[in-house]
């Protein structure tokens, strides 16, 4: 097939893809040179919307369809050099083999969030009867606890907007791209088994895809069906405590884990040489077992903030102007980022469109913030995380950990935790130490002084908020970026720095403060068996990108088995 892309047209009426059929083929047929009926089919690959001027624009990119195949060779020849046109890639996924009848010893994968199920079903789907072991629950039951905390300030520390079926990806916008570098199109394999399992569709061609909460329940359910009937299986609430290692000269292998069934108490020793360690970014004890064990690990940066809420009408009026309110735009999102005078990155994350902001801690004690949309991005308000880069030279020093530190290590591992550990914290008391979160309108916050009560803007945040000053929450250098990136947001998009907006604390679990070391066999680099992935190792940022590792982590087990 042939790919054609930036092909632009008046978006038609209907705005369905037989609507947009004919006038896509006439297009791809005057950039080839053919007549139209010289297509069998034109298929899109790709569609964003331009809204920049007087009538909206689609932008597709497509394959297509010769009648005569045996022309396509000697059309590319002819079109070569052409910015446009190329061949069209092969996005298919292939195993890397099968696993024989007699496989001695089933892999385990630690977590089931998008790492760990994508780890999971290619290891099904190749034959090796994967086994998972989730430390929270099934997706309803966890549902159900999360809502438990955003309704009645009942935390459950196994079972959350961070633990459980799903990963903390469940409870977002349910956003599907990336800026990862793909040359295997592994994303496309994440999009296409996400259809398979109920999603969306559309989700294969849009440019910025997104499921949404309750749609990514059903399908997360029906991925797990599907590695059970493949041979996998699943246990919920089963807490990995310890790692079993076999020590000899120079060789350190995995040999066994510790699991605690939640549920009873009773502990087991399980034999396991091959695991996937999917654990996500808050499996705080998890860090500490595996750094006491001696795993290769090292503190990163990350990024620490706060969440903003604007009316979505406001971002819809400045992103969409003459356009905003159109049905086929829906909800506007943006990006933005400053360099602020004292050296640090302000950016925008994790942009939820006609969403909610949302508790998102893992332990008492604590508040975190988070953002979630549902797949319509009907609620009234828009949220985001402004957060601003740190690395491992921001996070806490603890003296007794001095004799440990090396040049090639300088910075303790679980460092950011602890950094972590003592904003959300400071947000717990700031907020009333009940999970109520602290709040301050953005005007008061440029202003320097606490905000007494709301304005129009009316948080969405659940079990409720506190208004105070947030100068507290966190670092001085994090408060002086953020208050000079909100008037030059406001420049680009208007209304982004109105007095009412309402800014609630904190954001800190933006990616993993650590990353496990791994070699190019996507192995620990001093334990052999183990294999950190996804985002609480620090390979991914998100539901795709998690996606995408946790198959190319499942196909490095599985070339090892078959080794």
């Amino acid at each position: 097939m042939i790919r054609i892309t930036e092909i632009r047209l008046p978006l038609p009426a209907d705005d369905t893809p037989e609507a947009a059929e004919a006038p896509l083929r006439a297009a791809a047929a005057e950039l080839l040179g053919l007549a139209p009926a010289d297509i069998a089919q034109v298929q899109v690959f790709r569609r964003s919307i331009d809204a920049r001027k007087a009538g909206l624009q689609g932008v597709y990119s497509v394959d297509v369809a010769l009648a005569r195949p045996q022309r396509e060779a000697a059309l590319l020849a002819a079109c070569a050099g052409h910015a446009q046109i190329q061949a069209t890639p092969d996005m298919a996924w292939r195993p890397v083999g099968q696993a024989p009848a007699d496989i001695p010893l089933r892999p385990v994968v630690v977590g089931f969030g998008p790492c760990g199920i994508f780890a999971a079903l290619v290891l099904a789907q190749m034959g090796f009867r994967p086994l998972v072991l989730e430390r929270g629950k099934a997706v309803r039951e966890r549902t159900r606890d999360t809502w438990g905390l955003w309704r009645r300030r009942e935390l459950h520390a196994e079972s959350n907007v961070q633990f459980g079926e799903g990963g903390a990806g469940t409870f977002s916008d349910g956003k599907l791209y990336s800026q990862i570098k793909d040359p295997r199109y592994l994303g496309r394999k994440v999009l296409t088994e996400f259809v398979h399992a109920g999603a969306p569709r559309e989700i294969l061609c849009a440019a910025h895809p997104h499921i949404g909460t309750f749609k990514l329940v059903k399908v997360v359910e029906n991925l797990r069906r599907q590695i059970i009937a493949l041979g996998g299986e699943i246990r919920f609430q089963q807490h990995v405590t310890d790692v079993h290692l076999q020590e000899g000269a120079g060789d350190r292998r995995l040999r066994g884990l510790v699991v605690r069934d939640l549920a009873t108490g009773a502990t087991t020793q399980l034999h396991a040489e091959h695991v996937v360690l999917a654990l996500g970014h808050s499996a705080r004890d998890s860090f500490a077992m595996l750094y006491a064990r001696g795993v290769a690990m090292q503190a990163k940066p990350f990024s620490i903030g706060l969440r903003v809420e604007h009316p979505q009408h406001v971002i819809d009026r400045a992103r969409w102007g003459r356009h905003a309110g159109h049905p086929l735009l829906g909800a506007a999102d943006y990006r933005l980022v400053h360099h602020a005078a004292n050296g640090r990155a302000v950016y925008s994350f994790c942009m939820c469109p006609g969403g909610t902001v949302v508790a998102a801690t893992s332990e008492p004690g604590c508040v975190v913030t988070n953002g979630m949309s549902q797949y319509s991005r009907n609620a009234r308000n828009a949220n985001a995380g402004l957060v601003v880069g740190i690395d491992p030279r921001d996070y806490p020093i603890d003296d007794d950990d001095d004799a440990a530190r090396t040049a090639q290590q300088p910075f303790h591992p679980l460092a950011g935790i602890a950094l972590q550990r003592q904003l959300e914290s400071r947000a717990f008391v700031l907020g009333g130490s009940d999970y109520s979160a602290p709040v301050q309108l953005v005007g008061d916050f440029i202003a320097g002084r606490p905000s007494l009560r709301l304005g129009d803007v009316q948080p969405s945040y659940q079990p409720g908020v506190t208004p105070g000053d947030l100068h507290a929450a966190l670092p001085g250098y994090a408060i002086e970026a953020l208050r000079e990136a909100l008037p030059v947001f406001g420049r680009r998009i208007a209304g982004f720095d109105m007095h009412d907006a309402v800014l609630t604390g904190v954001e800190t679990r933006t990616s993993s403060p650590l990353r496990m070391e791994r070699n190019e066999d996507l192995q620990s680099r001093n334990t052999a068996g183990l294999y950190p992935a996804g985002e609480g190792a620090g390979y991914a940022g998100g539901i795709l990108s998690a996606g995408v590792d946790g198959i190319a982590v499942g196909e490095a087990v599985a070339r090892s088995l078959l080794a």
